[in-house]
């Protein structure tokens, strides 16, 4: 049965705001990390787990090895410019019938987590930092990036076994994802092994990682923490969680990942996408090629797109490829025809460019319908999450975030009609996983996920990782709290 019982806030190092006294109050200052987590952060030895970051979706910089191309992570020089044919058909992934998904591949590859994103503004460059802060958080618990150390970005001696980014290709399927991520651990399960055999003789407990995910990243976590490498079965039942993953993992770390999903998606994959009014536009039918954002879908069960006409109805599974036709969404959008010509540009006739993409439609959206089923699902009460596993939420909950969006049965059109707290990507009760939505209220959270504790920043979905509650309470996390073996 999902939990209903109330999440445990952490404990907070220092009041996040000012309490509203006198005029001559002292305003408060954050910590000094240093001086809090110095000592403990000297410490290397058996009893402190290495740390696995993984970003979200455009997270990690995809290049295409065959040309050197930057497909995403630069927005300068050569880059995939997704307006033109040929940037276009280097950011979108394959589409092909009577193929499944996992075997509709290109060269493109990831190359490692983006802390820095390039940009040329009015010819001048421009770095936006990315995933910068979770890797200066980390660095201050004397966590050194693996692969920073080794490709002499930083000298780091011989110290850079405790922190390893995983990066991946954020186009393709989570469950995919998922079991490179296994794959990924078990690699580095090895090596960490060997090291700490090395420098210390045989570790006296198994090897298990500290694992720190943002946005989307938690999602590809939370998969592998219930089915390891397994991919979903081939006879459409929902799988029962062994928790194999969880063999690997102590402390998971989730920061605004969006584990009901988010209304943003959806108009994305419908409206397309503009990451700033500077950069080209990412067309719908290239983002429709993408599994992963529709696994960003939210659920039809928490209501939250209902009829224009009314603002009440709701509109209907929008996880049915039907839907999607009535509407022209998305791939279905017969506007998108100039955009699959690019795409396919071997097939010239636009009806054999929609069945094309109506199939590649189906296909993901019936493998997102499948995931939620394997990420939703409460744990039955023989399999429970093992006892050592502790899952730890950052998520905003200060920010006015599209809830509720209105859908025209004529057109298709999309419009926000509610907004609720959240860090205005994702909703604070789609971070905790909140099954009240939709159904009846109780005072008491109601969820599948068993949260071990939950902390609210009061930013939006990058900033959560600028705050300096977010550094401190992740550092106490990592390096002081007991360990549960």
């Amino acid at each position: 049965m999902p939990s209903t019982s109330s999440p445990q806030r952490l404990t907070p190092a220092f009041a996040l705001l000012p309490l509203l006294t006198t005029a001559c109050a002292t305003p408060l200052r954050p910590p000094d990390l240093g001086d809090l987590y110095t000592r403990a952060a000297r410490i290397h030895d058996t009893q402190r787990n290495p740390v696995i970051v993984i970003p979200g979706i455009l997270g990690s910089k995809l290049v295409d090895p065959p040309t050197g191309r930057v497909v995403w992570g630069a927005f300068a020089g050569g880059y995939a410019n997704p307006q033109t044919p040929d940037g276009a058909r280097l950011v979108a992934l394959p589409m092909q019938t009577g193929r499944p998904l996992r075997e509709l591949r290109d060269d493109v590859r990831p190359a490692g987590v983006l802390d820095r994103l390039r940009v040329d503004l009015l010819f001048m460059p421009v770095e936006l930092k990315a995933y910068l802060n979770i890797l200066a958080t980390l660095g201050v618990g004397g966590y050194r990036d693996e692969l920073l150390g080794t490709s002499g970005a930083v000298d780091y001696g011989n110290d850079h076994f405790t922190c390893f980014q995983f990066d991946y290709d954020w186009r393709r399927d989570n469950v995919e994802n998922a079991r490179r991520l296994h794959d990924f651990i078990l690699e580095k399960r090895e090596y960490v092994h060997a090291e700490l055999t090395r420098r210390y003789g045989a570790p006296g407990k198994p090897v298990r990682f500290d694992i720190v995910a943002h946005s989307m990243g938690g999602l590809v976590t939370r998969y592998f923490l219930r089915y390891g490498g397994d991919e979903l079965p081939d006879d459409g039942d929902v799988p029962v969680p062994a928790w194999a993953g969880a063999e690997y993992v102590e402390k998971v770390i989730l920061i605004g990942t969006p584990n009901a999903g988010s209304v943003e998606a959806l108009r994305e994959l419908v409206d397309g996408s503009v990451i700033a009014p500077i950069l080209p536009t990412y067309e719908p039918a290239v983002l429709g090629t993408m599994p992963s954002v529709y696994q960003l879908l939210p659920r039809p069960r928490h209501a939250c797109v209902v009829d224009a006409a009314d603002g009440r109805t709701l509109i209907g599974d929008f996880l049915d490829p039907q839907l999607w036709e009535q509407m022209g969404w998305g791939l279905a959008s017969p506007r998108q025809d100039d955009v699959l010509a690019r795409l396919l540009p071997d097939v010239p006739d636009p009806a054999a460019r929609r069945a094309i993409a109506l199939d590649h439609l189906r296909k993901c959206l019936t493998r997102a319908r499948r995931f939620f089923e394997a990420i939703d699902s409460p744990a039955p009460p023989d399999r429970p999450p093992p006892a050592h596993l502790r899952q730890y939420l950052f998520a905003g909950d200060a920010v006015p975030t599209d809830a509720v969006l209105a859908a025209e049965r004529r057109g298709g059109a999309l419009r926000v009609i509610h907004q609720a707290p959240g860090d205005r990507t994702v909703l604070r009760s789609s971070a905790l996983m909140d099954e009240r939505l939709g159904g009846q209220w109780s005072p008491r959270l109601i969820t599948p996920i068993e949260w071990t504790g939950v902390q609210f920043i009061f930013a939006d979905h990058l900033g959560l990782t600028k705050d300096p509650a977010f550094s401190d309470n992740v550092l106490y996390l990592l390096l002081e709290s007991p360990h549960h073996n």
